[in-house]
């Protein structure tokens, strides 16, 4: 968060209560129909992420992983961390070297961000690269991921 962000900490919410569980069972179901495995230490990755605020770092993970206050080992959330990516229930935000739940419930659409400058947080949307991938492809490239992260204030903050 900016120094200068004056607006109410929390604008931002992630998931807590029911929402949360419902999140989280609705991932082990997802899992289980592609016959993978959510682990523990996968499901304890997932929902810090899903009751986080805004991204966060591994750092953050590892520090936050344990519920006694223990740290995790760094392997541990890293591989969560990249089983997530693979099955499509999280990002990597490349500018924050952060990660964010994926919103959008899916596996294999592009990633488009929209991150506040001020408070930090990063919003998922569905962006149109339609005309952007027919360039590509006119041009000879196979594209096979696209990341778009745009950066300004959030409308809290354009307020604030």
């Amino acid at each position: 968060m900016n120094a200068a962000c004056h607006h109410e900490d929390g604008a931002h919410h992630g998931l807590h209560g029911q929402a949360l569980r419902l999140a989280l069972t609705a991932a082990e179901t997802r899992c289980a129909a592609s016959q993978e495995r959510l682990t523990l230490p996968r499901r304890r990755v997932l929902e810090l992420l899903l009751e986080a605020h805004g991204p966060l770092k591994a750092y953050d993970l590892i520090a936050a992983f344990g519920s006694g206050g223990e740290p995790a080992k760094p392997p541990t959330v890293y591989r969560a961390l990249d089983f997530l990516e693979r099955q499509g229930f999280a990002h990597r935000i490349e500018s924050l070297n952060a990660y964010v739940p994926c919103r959008l419930d899916g596996r294999g659409h592009s990633a488009a961000f929209l991150i506040c400058d001020c408070c930090g947080a990063a919003e998922e949307f569905e962006p149109d690269l339609g005309a952007g991938i027919a360039a590509a492809a006119a041009r000879g490239y196979a594209v096979s991921a696209v990341t778009l992260e745009a950066r300004g204030l959030c409308p809290v903050c354009q307020v604030g």
